[in-house]
């Protein structure tokens, strides 16, 4: 292959005819999922502990709103048959459920998505209006815990679950409104980190800040296969092992600097091969089924924003009355 410019790919005529070599085989650590996820819960309320001074129940508040909530994500995955469905556990940040399916469709991945927060909602909802009775201050903080958390989670900005729901139903293969649509989640994280006065939080933002470059120039590449007519709606399992050293070849083009020593077009395993076969999987896509047309996509919004609006409306109300 050879580079016209950043972005701009071609076929390398010197591989014209060459017998491509098999790609790497992808394996799946074998580490156990459910010690990662107990030793990260471990780290989380240590960290928790030591720097924010917190006592020990409202840790576990924290704690058991993460746990189920991710449990709702992991379940819906599972019922769902998606493959290697892992929670990952991020000190101070949260967690999230990751898995993998290739044909999937936004029904399913908006009850997926909603398996998260609203369980939450609802447990913290019922334990707040159970309280005006029981008036206990620890059952009113583990009702406050399931409702910020999982109310904050269904706000619509990127990545957090309301923002990645509203990517589904209406522009989740459009990746110009995708684009514009990380870039006010950045600023709106921003505002928020500020207003909240967290400056831990400012992570996230930076976070999706890389990854929005990244999902940028993967686009381009995905351009240029779509110019070749090659298929990217595939998983790793089932990629030809000519198209492996395509994308390949222009992620060698697309981030130099991190694989600075690799030529592109050089049919030859590396130092590398295992960074590059997660980069190239990042680059495949998954084949959405848009199954979610008119009145059900409505529903499903509806239902988001009661889910949403709903509890808030019943804690003023409580708090009116009281």
């Amino acid at each position: 292959m050879s580079e016209n410019s950043e972005n701009t790919f071609q076929p390398d005529p010197s591989a014209s005819g060459l017998t491509y070599p098999p790609k790497p085989v992808l394996i799946e650590k074998s580490q156990n999922a459910l010690t990662r996820s107990l030793i990260g819960l471990f780290v989380y309320a240590l960290l928790f502990y030591f720097i924010f001074d917190q006592n020990l129940a409202y840790i576990a508040a924290i704690l058991l709103v993460i746990i189920i909530h991710e449990m709702g994500h992991f379940l819906f995955m599972r019922l769902f048959n998606y493959k290697n469905v892992k929670i990952f556990i991020v000190p101070l940040l949260g967690a999230f459920t990751s898995g993998k399916k290739q044909q999937v469709s936004q029904w399913q991945l908006s009850l997926i998505i909603l398996g998260g927060p609203v369980p939450g909602i609802i447990i913290g909802t019922v334990l707040y209006w159970l309280n005006r009775d029981w008036d206990n201050s620890t059952v009113q903080m583990l009702a406050n815990t399931f409702l910020v958390i999982n109310l904050l989670n269904s706000l619509p900005v990127y990545p957090l679950d309301g923002g990645r729901l509203i990517e589904t139903l209406f522009f989740k293969d459009n990746h110009v409104i995708r684009l514009v649509f990380s870039i006010i989640s950045i600023i709106v994280l921003l505002v928020l980190c500020v207003v909240l006065m967290s400056p831990l939080l400012i992570i996230i933002p930076v976070l999706i800040g890389i990854e929005l470059y990244n999902e940028n120039k993967h686009q381009k590449i995905r351009d240029y296969l779509t110019q070749e007519r090659i298929n990217y709606y595939t998983d790793y399992e089932n990629l030809p092992d000519k198209n492996y050293w395509l994308i390949r070849d222009c992620l060698l083009f697309s981030f130099p600097r991190k694989y600075a020593g690799l030529v592109p077009g050089k049919l030859e395993y590396s130092a590398f091969e295992p960074l590059l076969m997660q980069h190239i999987s990042a680059v495949l896509k998954v084949d959405l089924r848009f199954d979610l047309k008119g009145l059900k996509k409505i529903l499903v919004l509806l239902f988001y924003i009661a889910s949403f609006f709903a509890p808030l409306l019943l804690v003023l109300m409580y708090s009116l009355n009281k």
